[in-house]
């Protein structure tokens, strides 16, 4: 049996160096001032739905929603083997919380559907909550796995899982549609593929290709839409206009989840020991380092 298989995945703001200025007054992160990575838990997970593809057959799509240079993302995982990508960007999915995030990923779901499996990663590095995933497979109604640590085997419609939990691990099975979220350890995400990077780098969303055609009078956007399609180089755009969504539910006004204080933490030490860049330097820095048992 072949699986058709979605996997979620998201672009956050690289949280490994964070400053004074990054955080607004509202509590929002300033995403402007942090670069754009892949969310390193949705990496894993797209690996484990590639690996399933390649064990068992089937396809593997991947959906983020974001804003329209979250098509950077979607170009990196056609790059790592995706076969479809879906980008869903609406000003009014802006400012969602978790509540309001799974509400509208699980009606793109329904839209662009059905899926045996759907991947998420445990849980991106800007929020820390892991609530999306099972948040939205109970608004589609299907089982869920968290923690998964590997899929040991699939048959017909059941999956054999092994999850993380304190203490050691767990197996157990469950059946399609199903929807599972995946730990960092459970894979080790492959590299690009020269081919397919110089096959998909020209991929595009909508939202670029109306951006082309507005610097050059001679393009037009539909005809492009249509190129870009028939080369399966486009990368399908989906809005609010596109999906079956209440807008009250949707961005800040579906998002009950209200930051109460904003608190910066500022890590500093009083105590420091300038050393020269000499001979006589490198040698007090080695008798400090034995000193405080470092080495030696």
């Amino acid at each position: 049996m072949s699986y058709q298989s979605l996997v979620l995945v998201k672009q956050v703001p690289d949280t490994a160096n964070i400053s004074g200025d990054v955080m607004k007054p509202d509590g929002t992160v300033n995403r402007g001032k942090l670069p754009a990575i892949f969310n390193p838990e949705d990496k894993v997970a797209l690996e484990l739905a590639l690996q399933l593809r390649e064990r068992f057959g089937g396809s593997v799509k991947v959906v983020t929603m974001g804003p329209p240079k979250a098509s950077e993302l979607l170009r990196e995982c056609l790059y790592l083997g995706a076969d479809e990508a879906f980008l869903v960007s609406d000003r009014k999915f802006a400012g969602a919380d978790t509540l309001a995030t799974s509400y509208v990923l699980a009606e793109t779901i329904n839209s662009i559907g059905p899926f045996d499996v759907i991947f998420a990663g445990r849980q991106a590095i800007d929020g820390d909550t892991a609530q999306v995933g099972p948040q939205t497979a109970e608004k589609l109604g299907i089982p869920q796995v968290t923690y998964t640590q590997e899929i040991i085997d699939a048959k017909k419609d059941t999956l054999t899982i092994k999850r993380k939990i304190d203490g050691g691990y767990e197996i157990i099975k469950a059946k399609t549609p199903l929807l599972i979220t995946v730990i960092k350890d459970a894979a080790v995400p492959r590299p690009f593929k020269a081919k397919r990077v110089m096959a998909y780098k020209n991929a595009k969303t909508l939202m670029e290709l109306e951006a082309m055609a507005e610097e050059n009078s001679l393009l037009w956007s539909d005809q492009l839409k249509d190129e870009y399609v028939a080369k399966k180089l486009f990368i399908e755009t989906l809005t609010i206009d596109d999906l079956n969504v209440e807008v009250e539910r949707c961005g800040l006004h579906g998002s009950p989840t209200k930051v109460h204080k904003v608190e910066s933490v500022v890590l500093g030490s009083s105590d420091h020991v300038q050393i020269e860049p000499t001979k006589e330097g490198l040698g007090i820095l080695v008798d400090k380092l034995m000193e405080d048992h470092i080495f030696g």
